[in-house]
């Protein structure tokens, strides 16, 4: 994207004013001026794609602090608006190190990258290994579905080999582990979480393009020569964390003297054992590690009730995208990923709805809440909920932003994952309001509702969920159809960028909504819990 000066400045002008229709009574309208305007300047090559631990990250945290800052919003961190979250930018050295895979007493002939990939999870630059390998089936430890494919078995400073996705539906139990939908026991995250849990010295997940939903590729991109961000404090990973292609682990079995079909038959039942492998992880594995401080951004509406101000309402959007990346040698190549749609949308559409909430505020407080590192893990999300701003147990809910709606208003609005709390109630009574239905729900195939920032909420007892478009459009639905499955190739692309011909009127419903949403929750008379039987009903820690 070519942005001028000019055009930058229009933007940062009109962002900087006030509403101007700041006199019209206590009611809580989102305008489109305002966020069009932001989303104009956030999603500019002036912000450098917004990269984490690069200085387009720098701005956009100085931008939404002072936007906050304009519009009268109270700091959500003392007398800051910033809550310092901790990284760790970690880039695998694999020229330097010397990791095996040893089997039968010879070594596997496999490369990094093309065959396998590792790195530390736990921001540790230099590692020893001399480690037994134990397949441990899915890594699953799921005390709802009466599942645990660890048994009791020590498996402190060994290496997990593991297979991706979740145990798979049968006839007898159609819906163990949500039948064809993900859960969050099949998602990488949870599975290199819970070897740590484990005391494991590493896990190495099996890579198919079937139960990953994407092929190799996508695993080389993301582990291969560049900088992976982690956390820097709290609980970290396990030493190593890596995949392997399904040929690289066929292999390594073969030579251990098991079969890895059998062994993954095997891991389908509940009375799966872990199976130590006559094989080990030997070698030196080295890194280049470097600590930064990034930033979410807080900031708050106070209530209005004597004790229901207490509790919040927390609005979040993720500020970060992809920044500036290589450009493969090509002089002339766009090297700046804007992210206009992910997420330029939702934070302009924070900005826009605190305008309003300020104008108009409900009974209980509402915090909006911009954090760092969405795209590197969900880590200033992850941090926010380790050391909240506000106590859990007295969070509301949490409503989320992520990739808004460019094409034009819908008939229905997305809520997937709100059915799992009583906010599904109140989030039909929501959409009634703007004469809205909430969108059919579909399997969540892909672990959706495991890889946004309400996640970070959900998993510590805080009803949470991303509001999303709908899909029933009322402009020239075929058109608008083809609009919204085009954006598939733009998405994590640098050609996902500002359009001024951009129809915003359905970015303002989707936000209109969410803010409407969020001031029945602020204004309700309890806090909104988990139905019973959910694997994240548990207390507001």
């Amino acid at each position: 994207m070519k942005t001028s000066f000019a055009a930058s400045a229009l933007a940062m002008s009109l962002a900087l004013a006030l509403p101007a229709h700041a006199d019209a009574g206590k009611t809580a309208v989102v305008q489109e001026a305002p966020l069009r305007a932001h989303l104009q300047f956030l999603s500019s090559d002036l912000l450098e794609g917004r990269g984490t631990g690069q200085r387009g990250g720098d701005l956009t945290v100085a931008y939404l602090e002072s936007q906050a800052l304009a519009l009268g919003l109270k700091p959500g961190n003392g007398d800051s608006y910033r809550q310092p979250v901790r990284i760790a930018g970690v880039k695998t050295l694999p020229a330097d190190s010397t990791l095996k895979l040893e089997a039968g007493g010879k070594p596997l002939d496999i490369a990094f990258g093309k065959d396998w990939v590792y790195s530390p999870g736990d921001a540790t630059a230099a590692h020893s290994f001399n480690a037994g390998l134990v397949f441990v089936g899915y890594g699953i430890n799921a005390p709802d579905e009466q599942w645990n494919d660890y048994k009791g078995v020590d498996l402190k400073g060994k290496i997990l080999i593991m297979l991706v996705n979740d145990p798979q539906p049968t006839a007898e139990q159609p819906n163990r582990f949500n039948g064809k939908g993900l859960t969050y026991y099949g998602r990488w995250t949870y599975k290199y979480e819970e070897a740590q849990r484990q005391g494991a010295a590493g896990v190495l997940l099996i890579h198919t393009t079937a139960s990953a939903s994407y092929g190799w590729s996508v695993i080389q991109n993301s582990w291969s020569g560049v900088e992976r961000f982690q956390l820097a404090a709290g609980t970290l990973g396990t030493p190593l964390q890596g995949w392997l292609t399904d040929d690289t682990a066929r292999a390594l079995f073969t030579a251990a003297g098991q079969d890895l079909d059998t062994l993954r038959a095997a891991a389908e039942k509940q009375d799966f054992q872990p199976v130590a492998l006559t094989a080990k992880l030997n070698g030196e594995m080295r890194a280049a590690v470097r600590k930064i401080e990034q930033s979410n951004v807080a900031a708050v509406v106070p209530g209005t009730d004597p004790k229901l101000k207490d509790e919040v309402v927390i609005y979040s959007a993720h500020w970060d995208h992809l920044g500036i990346q290589s450009n493969g040698g090509d002089a002339q190549a766009d090297v700046i990923y804007n992210g206009a749609v992910d997420n330029a949308s939702g934070s302009a559409a924070l900005l826009a709805m605190a305008a309003e909430a300020k104008r108009a505020p409900a009974k209980r407080s509402q915090m909006f809440l911009w954090v760092a590192a969405e795209e590197q893990g969900l880590l200033g999300s992850s941090a926010y909920a380790a050391s909240p701003l506000w106590p859990l147990k007295k969070t509301a809910a949490n409503l989320n932003l992520d990739s808004l709606n460019f094409i034009g208003v819908t008939r229905d609005i997305g809520a997937q994952g709100s059915e799992r709390t009583e906010l599904g109630k109140l989030a039909d009574v929501a959409a009634k309001q703007m004469g809205l239905r909430i969108a059919a729900a579909k399997p969540d195939l892909a672990g959706g509702y495991f890889r946004s920032d309400h996640f970070s909420f959900a998993k510590n007892g805080v009803p949470a969920f991303s509001i999303t478009s709908g899909r029933d459009y009322v402009k020239d639905p075929e058109g608008a159809q083809a609009k919204a499955a085009a954006y598939g190739k733009r998405y994590h692309q640098v050609s996902d960028e500002y359009d001024p011909s951009w129809d915003l009127s359905g970015m303002v419903q989707t936000a209109q909504y969410t803010l409407n949403l969020g001031r029945l929750i602020a204004n309700g008379a309890k806090l909104p819990e988990w139905k019973a039987g959910d694997a994240f009903a548990v207390p507001r820690n």
